[in-house]
């Protein structure tokens, strides 16, 4: 079946300028990954442009294999121990205030990663005096110790997505269950951590059905949301069902304000990172 063409509002501007070079060069010199290229993320020229990358760490192979997600899935080489030092330096190099990090799921190891995770973390504070840095983390197969260490790290923003609706969770996530990641959300509002979550649209979903997810999210203490448009990554991914105009994405915005939200973040090129830094509070 041919794909569904882009409506003109989803036209992304080609990656160019010098602090996109700069930022290039800096991940591939410190063997970095992000997520921006391995997600194929629509906004890498413009954040790449304006020196700021979301970093992903515990390696660029996947243990899931969501049926909406571009990076690569498989068994993952084992962990790199200078790899938060690494990603510390990279951020300093870059001159960064506010970093986003987030992983792959590692569910070969016995903590998910957790502690590398903290590592992480806590490096790139000890490093960069004054920054502020979201997390966008995984379930960790809701193991309240993991997330809790996450959260003794101190970053400034925990996020975990739940990437869709209730009902077609199954169909576009390989492991990870909408309920579970509600309760991942509790468990991150619990540590008087920040809260945040998002979902994309086009893949089927109802009015109704994102009005309940806003609600279920609220009432787990999730303060930060956002929504963007799903563009599927290559043939083997699951098909666009929608492109959802920009006018639907500003209507869902004010209603998820109406409904709870501290921070919503609405349109077609929106991602969990996108102009992350003016969501800390």
């Amino acid at each position: 079946m041919e794909r569904k063409r882009k409506p003109d509002w989803l036209k992304i501007k080609l990656p160019l300028g010098t602090n996109y070079r700069y930022v290039k060069q800096i991940v591939a010199a410190n063997g970095l990954h992000t997520i921006c290229s391995s997600g194929q993320c629509p906004n890498m020229g413009e954040c790449w442009g304006a020196g700021t990358a979301t970093f992903m760490i515990l390696g660029d192979i996947c243990t899931r294999s969501c049926k909406f997600c571009a990076t690569k899935t498989g068994k993952p080489l084992p962990l790199e121990p200078k790899e938060p030092l690494r990603l510390a330096e990279s951020v300093k190099l870059m001159g960064l205030k506010h970093v986003v990090i987030t992983s792959v799921d590692r569910d070969d190891l016995h903590d998910g990663g957790a502690a590398h995770w903290a590592s992480a973390i806590n490096a790139v504070k000890k490093i960069n005096s004054g920054i502020t840095i979201e997390v966008l983390i995984p379930d960790f197969d809701n193991r309240l110790e993991l997330i809790q260490l996450i959260a003794n790290a101190e970053p400034d923003i925990i996020s975990h997505n739940l990437e869709t609706v209730e009902r077609l969770t199954s169909l576009v996530r390989s492991r990870a269950s909408y309920r579970t990641s509600l309760d991942v959300i509790r468990k991150i509002s619990a540590t008087g951590s920040v809260s945040k979550s998002g979902i994309m649209l086009g893949l089927g979903e109802t009015q109704d059905e994102i009005h309940r997810t806003m609600d279920d999210l609220v009432s787990s203490g999730c303060e930060i949301f956002t929504m963007g448009q799903y563009l599927q990554p290559t043939k083997a991914h699951l098909e666009v069902k929608e492109y959802v105009h920009p006018d639907e994405f500003a209507r869902l915005k004010a209603e998820g304000s109406k409904r709870g939200f501290r921070i919503v973040e609405s349109a077609p090129l929106v991602r969990s990172s996108y102009h992350a830094e003016k969501h800390v509070r």
